[in-house]
C-alpha cells in the first residue's frame, strides 16, 4: 500500500507559461547572484522554431520549456509578491524579449492583441516597470528595449537583449504576430515554488546537475521517432536505428556529423553546442513516416560505409582495404568526402579504379599539407562541395590547396617527416615496383626502360612488402648518439665540433636520416656506428634500405643526399594533379569561415583580408565584411538580396523599425547592423551563396584569427 504525502517546502505545479507571466500577481525579481544573460540569435532562432511549430498543430497540442524554479522574496523586499527567480532567467528573459517585439510591431494596429501581450510584459500596477526584473547591474538596458525607450543616443549599444529583440522584429512580420501569439499561449512548463524551508541550491543542484545531458546523437534519435505510433517507433528502430548503431559503435556521434557535412558542404561545429542536432533539425524540419523510412534507408547505408572507413578489414576487395588503411593514417577528417564515393562504390555507381584515385589524391593532399606545415582543419566541406559539382571541380579544389613539388621539395630537406612509417613503407613498395618495372624493360628496350622508371609505382606493387613482416623505423643517426658513434668508422661523436653535431641532430628526424627495417635486424642495428648499421642494412628486403649498404659513410651530405633522391620518388606517389591553379595563400573559402559566439576579444583583427572575386580587399573583421558585401550586391546582384533577405527575415528592411545601428543601401532600403557575429557571418553566406558568388570569396585569418 503506497500511502501519499504532502510536501511542505516545495510545490510543482505544471503551468502555461503564458497565463503565469500575464496573471496579475505575477512579478519576478533575478537576484544578483544569478548569471549573465547569454543566449545568442542561434538560441532564439530555435526557440521561435519551435513556437511556430506548435502554432501549426491541432489545438490540444503544447510545448514543453522544461521547469522553472523561484522561492518568495526575502523580508527585505520591497515587494513581498515578488518572486526569486533560481532557475529559468534565461528563458523568461527571451519569452518576454519576444513578446515586447510582438507588442511593438502591432501596438498601433492591434490595441485588443497589444493588451493581452502587455500584460505579460508590465506589471499591472505600474506599466512603467517590467514583470520581469534582471539584475540590477543590466536592468535598465532590459526595460529599455521592453519598453521601447531607448534614447537616440544609444542607437550604437550593444548587448544580448538589443540583438535578440532586433532579430526577433525582424523576424516575425506584424501580420504573423497572431501566429506567433498562438504558439505562446502553448508553451507549458512546471513551475517549482519554494517555502521558507527549503534548501534553494541544493534543488538547483539537482535539477542541473543530476545525469548527463542527452548528447547529439540522442537527441537526433529522440527527435526522429518523436511522434510515431509506437508500432512506427518499433519499425523504425528496428529496422534501421539499431543497424546504424551497429555499424558505428563508439563513433555514432562522429557518423552523425560527417554524414551532415557530406550532404550539406558545410562545416558543423560541436564545440560548447549542440551543433549536429541543430545542424539535424535544420535540414530535416518535418520528416512524416514515408519521408522517415526513405530517409533512414540512406542513412543506414552511409552507416555501413562509415563502418568500412572505421574498420577497413570489412572490406572484401584487397587493395580498396589497403587504402581505407592508408586514410586511416591521417584521421577521420576527411570521412565526409570518402563515405559518399565509397557507397557509390559498394553500390557499383563509381569504378574501383576512380575511388583509389579520390583516396590516393586526399592522401596527397593531407601529406603534402603536413609535410609544408599547413594545418588540415575545415577542408572537408569545400571538398564535399567540389565533388557535388563535378568530378574535374574536386581535382581542381584539391590542386588549388595541395602544395607544389618544389614547395614538397623544400619541407622535406629540414622539416621532420610525418606519419613516418607509413610514407618509408609506401616509399619501399614504389621503389620496389620502380625495380621490377624497369628490369622488365630492360628486357625490351632501354627506351621503355627510361619511360617506366619515371612512373608512379601501379597499385598491385603496394602489398610487395607485407610478407616481410614487422618493420620498424630507424634512425641512421640516432635521436641522441652516444659518445662513441661514429658516421665513417674514425671519428667518434665526441670528437665532432658543436655544429657538426647540431646538423645532424637537425637532420635526424628527416626523410633522409630514416630507414625501415625488419624487426630483428632494427633491434641489432639500435644505437650502433653506422658502418655496423651498413652491414645490418644489407641484410634487409627492404629496397630503399638495401641500397644504404652501397654508402661508405654516414653524414649530412649524405643525408641530403637521400633526401633529395627519396624526395623525388614522394612527389610521384603522392602526386599532385596536373593541373594549373594559382597559390591560395592558405585561404579558407568564406562558406568554411568559423562563426563565433558573441564578439571574442580579437574579433577586429580576426583577418588579414578578404579575396572577393579577385578583389583584395582590406577588410579585417566580420562586421565591415557584412557591410561591404550587402552593399557591394546591392549593386551587382540586388534581386539576390532581396531574395535572401525576404526568405531569411532580413537583414534588409525598407524602414528603420526600430531602434539600433543601421545603414542605408539607398533612399528606401536599409541594412541592419545590430547582429552579433555569428549571425552577420551567416548572414555573408547565405547571400553570397543566394547569389552564386560564394565560391569566389575567401578570408585569411590573421595571428590573431587563428588563435581565437
Amino acid at each position: 500500500m503506497v500511502t501519499a504525502t504532502n510536501a511542505t517546502n516545495v510545490e510543482a505545479t505544471a503551468v502555461n507559461t503564458i497565463a503565469w507571466l500575464g496573471a496579475p500577481g505575477t512579478t519576478i525579481v533575478v537576484p544578483v547572484y544569478q548569471r549573465q544573460y547569454r543566449w545568442d540569435i542561434g538560441g532564439c532562432e530555435q526557440l521561435l522554431g519551435d513556437i511556430r511549430a506548435v502554432s501549426d498543430t491541432h489545438d490540444a497540442h503544447t510545448h514543453f520549456i522544461g521547469s522553472i524554479l523561484s522561492t518568495a522574496a526575502d523580508a527585505d523586499s520591497s515587494d513581498d509578491s515578488e518572486l526569486v527567480l533560481i532557475d529559468g532567467q534565461q528563458r523568461i528573459t527571451t519569452l518576454m524579449l519576444l513578446v515586447s517585439a510582438l507588442h511593438h510591431s502591432i501596438k498601433d494596429d492591434d490595441p485588443e492583441l497589444a493588451a493581452e501581450l502587455e500584460r505579460v510584459l508590465v506589471r499591472e500596477n505600474d506599466p512603467n516597470r517590467t514583470k520581469l526584473r534582471p539584475h540590477r547591474a543590466w536592468a535598465e538596458v532590459f526595460e529599455s528595449v521592453v519598453l521601447d525607450r531607448r534614447s537616440d543616443e544609444e542607437a550604437f549599444r550593444e548587448s544580448r537583449f538589443d540583438d535578440n529583440y532586433a532579430f526577433f522584429r525582424s523576424q516575425v512580420r506584424p501580420d504573423e504576430v497572431p501566429r506567433i501569439w498562438r504558439g505562446l499561449q502553448k508553451l507549458e512548463h512546471v513551475a517549482i515554488t519554494l517555502g521558507a524551508d527549503a534548501n534553494a541550491q541544493q534543488i538547483f543542484e539537482s535539477l542541473n546537475s543530476t545525469g548527463e545531458p542527452l548528447r547529439d546523437h540522442e537527441l537526433i534519435h529522440n527527435y526522429v521517432l518523436m511522434g510515431l505510433s509506437h508500432a512506427e517507433q518499433s519499425e523504425i528502430e528496428e529496422r534501421f536505428w539499431l543497424p546504424i548503431e551497429q555499424n558505428t559503435g563508439e563513433s555514432i556521434a562522429s557518423f552523425w556529423r560527417h554524414y551532415l557535412v557530406m550532404i550539406t558542404g558545410r562545416e558543423v561545429v560541436v564545440a560548447g553546442e549542440r551543433g549536429v542536432y541543430d545542424a539535424f533539425r535544420q535540414e530535416f524540419p518535418r520528416l512524416d513516416i514515408d519521408t522517415l523510412r526513405a530517409r533512414a534507408a540512406e542513412w543506414r547505408e552511409y552507416s555501413e560505409a562509415y563502418r568500412a572507413l572505421l574498420d577497413p578489414s570489412v572490406e572484401p576487395d584487397a587493395e580498396v582495404a589497403e587504402q581505407l588503411g592508408f586514410l586511416a593514417v591521417f584521421g577521420r577528417a576527411m570521412y565526409p568526402l570518402v563515405m559518399r564515393a565509397y557507397r557509390e562504390y559498394s553500390r557499383g555507381e563509381l569504378p574501383k579504379a576512380a575511388f583509389v584515385e579520390l583516396v590516393e589524391q586526399v592522401q596527397s593532399l593531407l601529406l603534402r599539407r603536413t609535410v609544408a606545415g599547413l594545418k588540415n582543419d575545415r577542408l572537408v566541406a569545400r571538398l564535399c562541395r567540389a565533388r557535388a559539382e563535378s568530378p574535374e571541380a574536386l581535382v581542381h579544389a584539391i590542386a588549388r590547396i595541395m602544395p607544389s613539388d618544389d614547395r614538397v621539395r623544400v619541407a622535406l630537406k629540414f622539416s621532420e617527416l610525418p606519419h613516418q612509417h607509413y610514407v618509408l613503407t609506401r616509399l619501399a613498395a614504389a621503389a620496389g615496383a620502380r625495380a621490377d618495372a624497369s628490369s622488365a624493360a630492360h628486357q625490351t628496350t632501354p627506351d621503355a626502360a627510361v619511360t617506366d622508371a619515371h612512373r608512379p609505382a601501379p597499385a598491385s606493387a603496394r602489398l610487395r612488402l607485407r610478407p616481410l613482416g614487422p618493420l620498424d623505423v630507424e634512425h641512421i643517426v640516432p635521436v641522441s648518439p652516444g659518445d662513441s658513434w661514429s658516421g665513417d668508422g674514425v671519428r667518434e661523436w665526441a670528437d665532432y665540433s658543436d655544429d657538426e653535431q647540431n646538423s645532424h641532430r637537425a637532420l635526424a628526424q628527416t626523410l633522409g636520416n630514416l630507414a625501415l627495417v625488419e624487426r630483428p635486424l632494427a633491434d641489432r642495428a639500435f644505437d650502433r656506428s653506422y658502418p655496423e648499421k651498413r652491414a645490418l642494412y644489407g641484410e634487409s628486403a627492404v629496397p630503399t634500405t638495401t641500397e644504404l649498404a652501397e654508402i661508405p659513410a654516414w653524414n649530412t651530405a649524405a643525408i641530403a643526399a637521400r633526401t633529395a633522391r627519396l624526395t623525388e620518388l614522394f612527389v610521384t606517389v603522392w602526386a599532385r594533379p596536373a593541373v594549373v591553379v594559382i597559390d591560395d595563400d592558405d585561404l579558407t573559402p568564406v562558406l568554411d569561415a568559423i562563426k563565433r559566439r558573441g564578439w571574442p576579444r580579437g574579433w577586429e583583427r580576426e583577418w588579414d583580408y578578404v579575396e572577393y572575386r579577385g578583389e583584395h580587399w582590406e577588410v579585417y573583421d566580420v562586421k565591415y565584411l557584412f557591410n561591404r558585401v550587402f552593399k557591394r550586391l546591392w549593386a551587382d546582384s540586388r534581386q539576390s538580396v532581396v531574395d535572401f533577405s525576404a526568405r531569411r527575415g532580413g537583414p534588409v528592411y525598407d524602414a528603420q523599425a526600430w531602434n539600433g545601428h543601421w545603414d542605408r543601401l539607398d533612399d528606401d532600403t536599409f541594412l541592419y547592423m545590430g547582429w552579433d557575429s555569428k549571425y552577420m557571418l551567416t548572414a555573408v553566406q547565405g547571400v553570397l551563396d543566394e547569389a552564386g558568388f560564394a565560391s569566389e570569396v575567401f578570408v585569411k585569418y590573421s595571428y590573431f584569427g587563428a588563435v581565437m
